[in-house]
């Protein structure tokens, strides 16, 4: 296999497992930095890609290609209401953050395992007929070498999902409103003084993190697993709340993190047609992702310094 293979291929798949990593993780940033821990990423990804395999297969006769960017973008109004209940929890009932998100993670298999079954008498739906598949960039596809690796049959969503973070980035730290957000994330009661509202705030923060959770989970869906079933999101959450850490709250920081775990996700598929890695028992290959995702919340978590007030409770009498 030539060097350009390689790299084709290994490029494609990181961006097609690195995608909703992308998206969740920058979700995750924005909860974050308005003061709100979300460890609920997890469970907001379950029903993003509840929601977008169900919207899939209702509407893919009449949407057609479509289908799986309209089914994306229901994904993520599903995770807008979910993550309300954590908004509610927090902000409201002043709940501790890290149990409140545990319950989502807790909550939404069970609740969308229990739909699929109510709605197709079994544990998991069809297969969908539209998905994400591969894409040829104009012009740039034939631009030598760096068109055949990087914009011929590749994935169009995960460019999407880069072109998120740099719009996130320049929201966070170029607008009013970013201004505002990272405000009540770093000193509530100033932020207060100055007339910002903490909670509506905080509100928007986890909000958008349930929006672009539930696109990430629609998107796994709809490129990876092309089904819902009780495992058809088994970890990702958490590889995106390590992303964000790694990446230091920040989205251009989280976007390359997702990068490195789409990587380390992507040798699992195609390790054994790799020259290198081809001799390496498959099982530890499945079990990269998870371990680098370990290693780095171990060696950097204690180094990564977040926003000051996350995790704590406002209470505006004080």
């Amino acid at each position: 296999m030539s060097l350009m293979t390689i790299l084709t291929l290994l490029v494609s798949s990181m961006l097609i497992y690195a995608s909703p990593l992308i998206l969740t993780s920058i979700g995750g940033t924005f909860s974050e930095r308005s003061g709100i821990v979300n460890v609920g990423l997890e469970g907001i990804m379950v029903m993003g890609a509840f929601a977008g395999i169900i919207f899939n297969l209702s509407f893919s006769d009449v949407l057609g290609d479509a289908t799986p960017w309209i089914a994306t973008l229901v994904g993520g109004l599903v995770g807008i209401v979910f993550s309300l209940l954590h908004a509610i929890a927090t902000v409201n009932l002043r709940a501790d953050h890290i149990v409140s998100g545990t319950v989502l993670n807790l909550m939404a298999p069970a609740l969308s395992v229990f739909l699929v079954k109510a709605f197709y008498g079994k544990g998991q739906t069809d297969n969908i007929q539209e998905a994400f598949g591969k894409f040829d960039f104009p012009v740039l596809s034939q631009i030598p070498i760096l068109g055949d690796i990087f914009f011929k049959g590749t994935s169009l969503v995960a460019y999407v999902a880069i072109a998120i973070s740099f719009l996130s980035w320049y929201v966070l730290y170029k607008t009013t409103f970013g201004l505002r957000l990272r405000s009540v994330g770093e000193h509530p009661q100033a932020a207060d003084t100055l007339g910002i509202n903490v909670y509506r705030m905080r509100y928007y923060g986890v909000m958008i993190s349930g929006f672009l959770g539930g696109m990430g989970g629609a998107v796994y869906a709809q490129s990876i697993s092309v089904n819902f079933a009780a495992s058809t999101i088994l970890g990702p959450g958490f590889i995106a709340l390590a992303a964000m850490i790694f990446g230091k709250w920040n989205p251009m920081g989280a976007m390359l993190s997702s990068l490195f775990f789409g990587i380390s996700q992507s040798l699992a598929v195609i390790g054994n047609q790799l020259p290198l890695l081809s001799k390496i028992p498959t099982v530890y290959l499945q079990m990269a992702p998870y371990v680098l995702t370990i290693i780095v919340l171990a060696v950097f978590f204690g180094q990564a310094v977040g926003p000051k007030a996350a995790g704590k409770n406002y209470i505006k009498s004080k």
